[in-house]
């Protein structure tokens, strides 16, 4: 979407790493046989106005944050890739149906023998937009229908509703989006929600009404939110078989709590990653800031990619939380980890392992999981350079542990309990990756180390979603 036109430009490359890849998009205008428009490739060059054609709604204030760089540009390459670098800025605003660049030599009487004008060519999105999507979360789908208000005040505002109908959840929400001008990884928001989930393996259904705030910013490689929630939640028996433990749980709770999330992400996919790795950590302080429910919670996520031989890639990742009750008051059952299925540890039935009462599953307080995988062509690579590249030849070796620890003993008992018990699986299968928005798995699978109580897939298991071990 966009094109960037330029006059006396023959020699830049088509595509590169220095230029985004633009490819067949980039236009080039024949140079002209003018004095003044000689091959400025090598020579200084000064950038000395920039225009804007198009602009409705959107102050002057926060496209100057983006564009800025453009005017430090010093040769012809370097204006080429600022202006492309400031027309990806522009479009990641969410304000702009189309941005095209034009950059021509500089006309009237200022205008200086090495001089340029860059112009930005924007369409605004209208004023209200609506979308209808389908969304795969982890092993459940869902409609989406959306209504948006964006750039509602001229500086990238963004008002959207949300109304979701799954298998599993159904949920809408009110949000308000503001990012921080000229740094758009800065940003603030306010969400107001209802969600209804359904969770049968554990006989549950849960309703949250609630609202959060959140403030996103980087710090150096970096990416970190601190988040406050409130939220009225309602859980009740989804079966009349429900046993008495999940029934126990049922009734309302308010829940507050303070947040803090980082990541480091050098994948160059998340999907489906060839190299690179990732770091996620996650803590959450609940009853500090009010509510009648109080924990301390940590979990977190590493995976490490590494491109092999013959177009293979080796993926190692790991998971591991705990939640620690503060008072007298055990954990919720809506609080707790959950492991195994096809996204976690794969032959188990979805969050089959662990704590259980007369075939409720109701999750624990810590938790571990890994997994080795190796990813393959498919054999005598069909599809070669087309769709077939959409699909690798998946070998996994996986393993872990749920259970609830005893916080008055020390952290060598934690170990050992954490390490008894230990779940694995093996098994082969394919992987089907669906652009960057999901993955599929069809999978042949050997559950080992089977305890009493949990529900194995012994044999073929289907898998789809965002985030897999």
């Amino acid at each position: 979407m966009g094109t960037v036109h330029a006059r006396s430009l023959e020699p830049l490359p088509s595509s590169g790493p220095d230029f985004g890849g633009l490819g067949e998009e980039a236009e080039f205008v024949e140079v002209e046989p003018e004095a003044k428009q000689e091959i400025l490739e090598n020579k200084d060059v000064v950038v000395q106005h920039v225009h804007f054609d198009g602009l409705g709604r959107t102050k002057d204030d926060i496209i100057i944050c983006e564009i800025g760089d453009v005017f430090k540009a010093k040769n012809l390459i370097e204006v080429m890739r600022k202006s492309h670098e400031a027309r990806e800025k522009l479009l990641r605003l969410g304000i702009f149906r189309q941005v095209d660049v034009l950059i021509d030599t500089c006309q009237g009487d200022d205008a200086l023998p090495n001089g340029l004008d860059v112009t930005f060519e924007v369409t605004e999105l209208r004023r209200l937009t609506g979308s209808y999507n389908t969304m795969v979360g982890n092993n459940e789908g869902s409609m989406v229908l959306g209504l948006k208000l964006p750039n509602l005040l001229g500086r990238a505002e963004k008002v959207t509703f949300q109304f979701s109908y799954g298998t599993k959840e159904t949920s809408y929400g009110l949000s308000f989006f503001k990012p921080r001008p000229g740094n758009f990884e800065r940003n603030f928001s306010v969400n107001l929600y209802k969600v209804t989930g359904q969770f049968p393996w554990s006989s549950l259904r849960e309703t949250d009404r609630g609202m959060s705030a959140e403030y996103s910013f980087p710090i150096w490689k970096t990416s970190h939110t601190v988040k406050w929630e409130g939220v009225w939640r309602e859980l009740g028996c989804l079966s009349r078989t429900a046993s008495f433990a999940v029934r126990k749980e049922s009734g309302h709770s308010l829940k507050s709590s303070l947040s803090h999330a980082m990541v480091i992400d050098s994948r160059n996919s998340s999907i489906l990653p060839r190299r690179g790795a990732l770091l996620k950590v996650n803590q959450e302080l609940a009853g500090y800031t009010g509510g009648d429910v109080s924990f301390i919670k940590e979990d977190f996520e590493l995976q490490l990619n590494k491109q092999l031989i013959f177009d293979s890639v080796f993926s190692a990742s790991l998971w591991g939380g705990m939640l620690v009750p503060i008072g007298d008051k055990p954990s919720s059952i809506a609080d707790r980890f959950y492991l195994g299925g096809p996204t976690s540890v794969r032959g188990f039935s979805m969050h089959s392992i662990g704590p259980q009462s007369e075939g409720d599953y109701l999750g624990g307080e810590a938790y571990w999981a890994g997994g080795l995988h190796l990813y393959t062509p498919l054999p005598f690579r069909p599809g070669q350079g087309g769709f077939g590249e959409l699909f690798r030849t998946h070998f996994f070796l996986n393993a872990g542990n749920l259970c609830n620890l005893n916080y008055g003993e020390g952290p060598k008992a934690h170990i050992r309990k954490l390490a008894e018990c230990i779940r694995w699986s093996y098994g082969a299968g394919i992987v089907l990756r669906l652009g960057n928005i999901a993955r599929l798995e069809l999978n042949y699978c050997i559950p080992m180390g089977v305890q009493t109580g949990d529900r194995i897939c012994d044999g073929v298991q289907f898998g789809a979603g965002i985030r897999f071990l």
